[in-house]
């Protein structure tokens, strides 16, 4: 059975369809990361999904329960993170964490948790002294002291230094590794790459792409970009025609093109048989964010519920 099974789900606020006949299937274990801009009804479906929202048509199943009237049984079952949350300042992490746990029928051990999220040296402290980053792991901690089956996880590493972020990385891996499902909604596009086994881009509360990001770029026909540095006193007319289009930044030459082995192979030929090297030679496929921009417009500025 997949974890998450939506169909023809549509959520109106007065004349406006936030949501629009979308559907969605995320299956047991899987990490999905849910893409768009401002106003596509990214928090919208994800509040419908927790059960903190009504639709209005449209069929539901998480975890093969209706989220609308599965009750606390439900609600034992998952984890919401949500992008702020407010704690009362004179209780410390431990307090909190050891209180959120009584709610579950079956929590993860208080130790356990403070550990995955690196709360060690802050489990004392009242949460007045916390920061902003330290905040923001307590979030995560309550979110996952139940051993919630699936996980919402909305902006997860909002306010995090680089190594905490890798820190929370390292725990969302983890957590999938025991078969948890996560939803990620994020505005860091790099980090929904590296975390979420699929991506679902939805635009207008419709489903406009979904897959991984190599299924993504194909499916876009995007291909695949050879870049390098001109040598000196050549110009871009001299070069062989390869790739389906071609590109200038200063000195810098991008090649887009769907047949990157002949097309390196003859620019690599044509450099070799004058004597002259290509600085700076790389091939990449697009990243996430320039095939999300691709589908939803350069004007609209990434954002996650994931």
């Amino acid at each position: 059975m997949a974890a998450v099974e939506v169909t023809g789900l549509r959520k109106m606020y007065g004349g406006l369809a936030a949501v629009d006949g979308l559907d969605l299937t995320i299956e047991t274990g899987e990490v999905v990361a849910l893409l768009g801009p401002n106003g596509a009804g990214k928090t919208t479906t994800v509040e419908i999904l927790e059960g903190y929202r009504r639709r209005d048509a449209g069929d539901v199943r998480v975890l093969g329960m209706d989220p609308r009237t599965g009750g606390r049984a439900f609600r034992e079952r998952i984890g919401v993170v949500l992008q702020e949350a407010g704690f009362e300042d004179n209780f410390t992490p431990r307090e909190l964490i050891r209180l959120h746990a009584g709610y579950y029928p079956h929590p993860r051990a208080v130790d356990d948790v403070i550990r995955l999220t690196g709360l060690e040296e802050k489990a004392e402290s009242r949460v007045r002294t916390l920061s902003g980053g330290q905040r923001r792991r307590l979030d995560l901690a309550l979110g996952i002291v139940g051993g919630p089956e699936m996980i919402f996880l909305d902006e997860p590493t909002t306010g995090f230094d680089p190594s905490a972020r890798r820190h929370a990385w390292e725990l969302v891996d983890g957590l999938r590794d025991l078969g948890t499902t996560i939803l990620l909604t994020t505005h860091y596009l790099d980090e929904a790459e590296h975390l979420a086994d699929r991506v679902v881009i939805i635009d207008h509360g419709r489903v406009v792409a979904a897959g991984t990001p190599a299924e993504l770029s194909a499916a876009a026909g995007t291909g695949t970009v050879i870049s390098f540095r001109l040598p000196p006193g050549v110009t871009t007319t001299e070069l062989p025609t390869v790739g389906t289009e071609r590109r200038m930044a200063g000195n810098v030459v991008e090649v887009h093109t769907t047949s990157a082995t002949a097309d390196v192979a003859a620019l690599s030929a044509w450099a070799v048989g004058r004597g002259l090297e290509f600085e700076d030679l790389t091939l990449a496929r697009p990243s996430l964010e320039d095939i999300y921009l691709g589908l939803v417009g350069e004007g609209a500025p990434p954002e996650v519920l994931a």
